[in-house]
């Protein structure tokens, strides 16, 4: 049984482990190996120059003491051969002034006056050295402890070590940064069987080492001690600067991940953005990266791609868009042509078949007038089926914009007459053409602008109020032939209006519709006018009712196309 799930971690957190797994943890463990390695070093740095400051000392010691006997010898050979006391003194004064750090030479008959000269001098804080002459005398010199210590010293007046000079038997005689309290603790150290002529390292702390030298002549011990500040400086403070450099480091190192991190994450955001809004539907959405010297190639990559892809389905999102948008004409012209057999044809096939029927009757006797009658209702119901399919026939045509026509010089007034003749006015509502015979010519299709004129005039006379008058005008404007036709009826409203040039709209529906049409005439009657060149508008107010605006080209302003 599980008692956990693992959990998918995010990139950052990812990232964060991995940095504290590859950076923090190396870092840290390499820093506590330097600072141990450091300590090593610097203890052994420091018992090694506590050594080297022992002999020093020790090694100026061994040159003092030599210098001064050589010098005592010198004088112990020159009294050999200058006699009397009086005449020894005086030498003896001025020998004393030629030795740098010697204050007197005087000589001891007494091993008793001996001791009371180093007595006495020990009292003074001065050093007594002294030989033996050969008649049984001492000759002694007495030297200034300051002189030697400055002398001693010179070389260490900048080290920070404590010094000690002692005597044998534990008198101080020189020394260098001498505090009190570090002294005693430093004698309660020394160890109780003492090495002579060798250094030798001893106390407590081990990072503090404390070195002795003693000897036997001349007969002092020196003590050399590593204090707690040095200690501090020389380990403490390396491992501080350790510490604060790996701290350092790793806090470079944090930040340049983290802004690393900072533009990754912002980047793989917006791909999610993207893949979020693309399994949304939105195929519009483009991602915009944040490019720096940060971002990735395969980041880069990734974003062009992916916008690439989505303008793709993009574009096919729109071709589909428009397909449906075609399949649901195609499917509307489908319902449109089905309704439009249903009530078009249908009743002129009725009507063929009906008095067809009649006149094929032989058990009744039919005159001459019905029969005319009853033939002339079969023309005009065959007329009106052989339109029906002439205007089917030419919707593709003109959706194809392969309606072909012949342009021509065409003379208005004869086309309108024409129209006029043809149109289909059983009300005998008035038809008035205001064309004038000196009307100029135009360039059209003469056919097919009688076409147009029928289409146009039935309509107007279609829909028109009872006993009311068709006019149509015709003027010449900016180069052009505007004609002008229009009827008395109710307004119509604007988005009908403009639908009117579609394919089977008519102004009344399935349900109220109170006269025969397919609904293509102005949709034809458009194709017509605008393969000849020409525009057609559509108006409709309470002055006019309804008012349909031909522009055509004139003769003057246009070549002749075939």
């Amino acid at each position: 049984m599980r008692f956990f799930k693992l959990k998918r971690l995010k990139i950052v957190e990812q990232i964060a482990i991995i940095v504290c797994i590859a950076v923090v943890i190396p870092l840290s463990v390499s820093g506590f190996i330097i600072n141990n390695v450091n300590q090593q070093a610097v203890r052994y740095q420091l018992r090694e120059s506590a050594v080297l400051i022992a002999n020093m000392v020790s090694d100026e010691i061994d040159f003092f003491s030599n210098t001064i006997n050589t010098s005592l010898e010198q004088v112990e050979f020159s009294l050999k051969y200058i006699k009397g006391d009086a005449a020894r003194k005086k030498y003896l004064n001025s020998v004393s002034k030629s030795f740098e750090n010697c204050e007197k030479i005087e000589i001891a008959k007494t091993t008793a006056e001996l001791l009371q000269i180093h007595e006495r001098n020990n009292q003074k804080e001065k050093a007594t050295i002294s030989i033996n002459l050969d008649n049984g005398d001492f000759l002694v010199a007495t030297y200034s402890l300051q002189g030697l210590r400055d002398e001693l010293f010179q070389s260490l007046k900048d080290d920070e070590r404590q010094i000690y000079v002692m005597t044998n038997d534990g008198t101080l005689i020189a020394s260098h940064n001498y505090t009190a309290d570090l002294f005693r603790e430093t004698l309660a150290l020394m160890p109780k069987h003492q090495k002579f002529d060798e250094p030798v390292i001893f106390g407590n702390a081990k990072n503090q080492p404390i070195v002795y030298v003693k000897k036997k002549e001349p007969a002092i011990t020196i003590i050399v001690n590593t204090t707690e500040d040095i200690t501090n400086r020389m380990i403490y403070s390396n491992r501080a600067k350790i510490i604060l450099s790996i701290l350092f480091a790793t806090i470079v190192i944090l930040f340049i991940v983290a802004l690393y991190t900072y533009y990754l994450y912002i980047n793989i955001r917006q791909l999610f953005k993207g893949i979020i809004a693309i399994s949304k539907g939105n195929y519009e959405r483009q991602i915009r990266l944040l490019t720096t010297a940060f971002t990735p190639h395969e980041i880069v990559f990734l974003a062009f791609e992916f916008n690439r892809m989505a303008g793709e389905i993009h574009k096919s999102y729109i071709q589909l868009k428009q397909n449906n948008v075609e399949l649901k004409q195609l499917n509307e012209f489908r319902s449109n042509l089905i309704d439009t057999v249903s009530h078009e044809l249908r009743t002129p096939l009725t009507s063929i078949q009906g008095y067809t029927s009649r006149l094929m009757r032989q058990d009744i006797k039919i005159d001459e007038e019905t029969k005319q009658k009853s033939l002339r209702i079969i023309k005009e119901q065959s007329e009106r089926l052989k339109r029906l399919i002439e205007d089917l026939l030419t919707i593709p045509d003109i959706e194809g914009m392969r309606l072909r026509t012949n342009i021509e010089s065409v003379w208005l007034p004869e086309v309108m007459e024409t129209a006029k003749l043809l149109v289909k006015n059983k009300d005998n509502k008035e038809i008035i053409i205001n064309i004038d015979e000196n009307f100029p010519n135009v360039m059209g299709d003469k056919n097919r602008l009688e076409q147009v004129f029928v289409n146009l005039i039935e309509n107007a006379v279609k829909y028109a109020y009872p006993d009311t008058k068709i006019i149509v005008d015709g003027i010449v404007e900016d180069g052009k032939a505007r004609i002008y036709v229009q009827n008395e009826c109710d307004v119509i409203p604007e988005d009908k209006l403009n639908r009117l040039f579609e394919k089977f709209i008519r102004l009344d529906d399935n349900t109220t519709r109170t006269t025969r049409g397919t609904g293509l005439g102005l949709f034809i009657v458009k194709g017509l006018i605008e393969a000849m060149d020409g525009e057609i508008k559509l108006s409709s107010s309470e002055e006019c009712g309804f008012c349909v605006e031909v522009t055509l080209q004139l003769v003057d302003n246009k070549v002749p196309q075939k």
